[in-house]
Formats: structure tokens, sequence, C-alpha cells
């Protein structure tokens, strides 16, 4: 490779450490700081995933257990550092990617020898075994109250405690940096290639000599050591390890990430993580309804986006490259209005009946949602949101035809043109 395609390879990663040094004075504050921590975490979770799901197409539903074990490591070695043993902080991670690789290898010599539906089953099955082993166990994983510790305990490394979130940031930060570029490196592997075929063809893969379940079973110890250090990562920032981290909201979690980005590509997952964790964090201090949106967003992007943002993305490029985005934009501004009022009225009906269950429960009445005065227990707000999310769907109905056909001449003459 010549020195100029070396530098192009480079440049993404030289851009992404960039911009993690310069994140936190982009954004300030100790929620963004925070923010930015969960950001980082979630990323290196989802990507774990995408080992499995996007290059082995290997189904876990249980995902979360080796984060949830590789942390629980970590934070007893943690515990171990406050008494005195000679364990950095920043090393922790290293704790929990041992501790993620044990448990994928123990898993990975049953769930490794089965394929598609079964793996997953399969992976369901140890991921509620895991669970109940922990609250049965409450000497190593503190039973339902979990484990707890304190980073700032621990051997100093060049002076710093990393009692400071801000120090907790940039180690955050150098750990996912080191695990996207090591994960990318992995794709690029004779064992990563192997994984890619056992993905598209298995039956072939073991006609040329190779061994599918091993395959698999060495992809999920890749998987399950990164996850571990997600894990690892996790204890440092929270300084606290529940059974919560390893249920099956957590593994839910992760493939929710990985399929908003897209699975199709490596970068795929490193979008949909920072966008679900803000949805999380950031709409969480906005309404209460968050998850709400959060699943209508996941069944949204898989019935009318498969590809997640990523194949988005993707489907664009092409027309980008040949100048002829600005020709999509009159499609886009035909769908634009009825989507844009439908939606406000499908927000409205969503916030109406949470705050309305609220009510139900004990909460008082009348406040505002979304900073707008309405009163659920009222027939206006309903009868304002359903006609809203009518006319919306009606104008998406009428406008959506001519926008597809914009879109298919543009495509076509991109097409006939490449």
């Amino acid at each position: 490779m010549t020195r100029q395609g070396k530098l192009s390879a480079w440049a993404p990663w030289l851009g992404a450490a960039a911009l993690a040094v310069a994140a936190p004075y982009i954004f300030p504050g100790g929620f963004a700081l925070s923010l930015l921590c969960r950001m980082g975490i979630a990323l290196v979770f989802a990507l774990s995933f995408n080992m499995l799901m996007g290059q082995g197409g290997m189904m876990d539903f249980g995902h979360a257990v080796f984060l949830g074990l590789g942390g629980f490591l970590a934070m007893h070695a943690m515990r171990a550092a406050d008494a005195g043993a000679p364990i950095p902080t920043p090393l922790l991670p290293l704790v929990g990617a041992a501790g993620g690789l044990a448990a994928a290898a123990l898993a990975g010599l049953v769930a490794a020898r089965s394929a598609r539906t079964a793996f997953a089953m399969i992976t369901l099955g140890l991921a509620e075994f895991t669970v109940a082993a922990v609250l049965m166990l409450p000497r190593l994983f503190g039973g339902e109250e979990g484990i707890n510790g304190d980073r700032s305990m621990g051997p100093t490394v060049l002076g710093f405690d990393f009692s400071a979130q801000i120090q907790v940031y940039y180690v955050i930060a150098i750990w996912a940096l080191a695990s996207a570029l090591l994960m990318y490196r992995f794709t690029q592997t004779p064992l990563g290639r192997l994984a890619n075929a056992v993905r598209d063809n298995a039956e072939r893969v073991g006609f040329l000599g190779y061994d599918p379940a091993r395959v698999r079973f060495l992809t999920y110890c890749a998987s399950g050591l990164f996850a571990g250090v997600a894990g690892g990562l996790q204890a440092i920032n929270d300084e606290i390890m529940t059974s919560a981290n390893i249920g099956s909201e957590a593994s839910g979690a992760v493939l929710f990430m990985t399929y908003i980005g897209g699975v199709g590509t490596f970068w795929g997952p490193v979008v949909g993580a920072v966008l679900v964790t803000m949805m999380q964090w950031a709409l969480g201090t906005v309404t209460d309804a968050w998850q709400l949106y959060s699943g209508l967003l996941f069944v949204a992007m898989v019935l009318w986006a498969p590809g997640g943002l990523a194949g988005i993305v993707l489907a664009h490029a092409p027309i980008v490259r040949a100048g002829r985005f600005s020709r999509l934009l009159p499609s886009y501004a035909l769908v634009a209005p009825g989507f844009a009022i439908g939606l406000a009225g499908l927000i409205g009906l969503a916030e109406l009946a949470f705050r309305l269950q609220a009510i139900r429960g004990g909460a008082p009445g009348g406040g505002r949602i979304l900073y707008i005065p309405a009163d659920p227990t009222t027939v206006l707000p309903w009868i304002v949101s359903l006609a809203l999310a009518a006319i919306g769907l009606l104008l998406v109905r009428r406008t959506l035809p001519a926008a597809r056909g914009i879109w298919l001449e543009v495509a076509a003459l991109d097409g006939v043109r490449s």
C-alpha cells in the first residue's frame, strides 16, 4: 500500500481520536460528560454484538451476559484494589475482557454447535440461567443490590486517581478507540472472513474443509471478550454492577442499537449506539415515555429501513457522488409536511396515554405535555391529537406515490450512468 493509501486508511481513526479528545470541550458540562461516557461503553458493546450478528450471522439474545460477568469480575478486582491490591483502574477492562472471554468460551461449547434459530434459543436459555444464578449467589454478585466499589481507591497512574469524571471519560475513550480498531482489524483476518462465509453458506464452508462450528465458537469468544471490555468500562463508570446489567433489558438494548445503526456495515452500530444512548438519556429528561418512542423507532426501522441508518446512507451515496441529490429534495419536500403533522399527532396520543395512566396511578392531573398545557382527562387534547395523526397519515398516503416516483427516476438514472 502506498503512503497516501495508508494515510487515507488511517484518516477515519485519526479523526475519531481527535473528536474523542475534543468532545468534552465541544460539549461541556457534567451531563454531557456522563452522556459521552455512556456512548463510549455502548459503542464497544454494540460493535461486539455486531461481530456475532453482522459478521457471523448469529443472533445472540443473551449478549449482556458477557458484559455483566465481565463487569462483575472487574468490580471484584476494583474492590481488591480498594483493599490494597496493585490493580490500576485503567486496567480493569482487561479483567472484564478475561471474564467475558471465559463466559463466552463456556457458553460457546453449547451454543456454537447450532446455528440460526437454535443458536438464538440456546443463548436465550443460557441468559435466563445466568440471571437466575446471579441472584442465587449473593456472595459473588450481591443479590438484587449488586456489588459496588470505589475507582479512586486504587493505585494512581501518572498522578491521576480517577475520581473526576473527565479522567474516567478519557479512560473510556482510549479503550473504546482501541477496541473498535481491534474489532475492525478482526473483520480483515482469515477468521473474520470465514465468519462471513459461515454466515452466508455454512455448508459450503464445511465442504471446503473448515468446521463451521469452530468458526462460530472462535467468533463467539472474540465477541464475548470485547463485551467484557464494555463491562469493565461500565464498572469503572458506574462503580456498581447489578443483575440488571445481565438481564434481557440490556441484551435487548444492544440489539436495538445494532439494528437501528445497521448490521450491514462496521460503522452502523457505532451510529446506533450513539443515537440510542442519546435517546435513553437526553430524551429521558424531556418525557417519561422515551421507551415507547424507542420501541416505535425500532418497529419503523425494521419495517421500512431494515438496513438501518447505514442502509439509508449507503442508498444515497451513489446519488450524492453523481451530484443528483438535489433532484431528490422535491420528493422529501412532498412527504415532509404530512410526516411532521402525523408524527406530532402520534406523539400527542402517546404522551396523553402515558400521562393518563400516571394520573390513574395517583399522579396529579393537569400539567403540561412536552411543554404544552394539556389535560388528558379532557376530550379536546385527544381530538386534536387524533385529528393531527389522521391528517398526517392522509397526506403521506397521497404524496408518497409521487415521491417514490421521483426516487425511482433518480435511482434509475444513477444505475444507467454507473
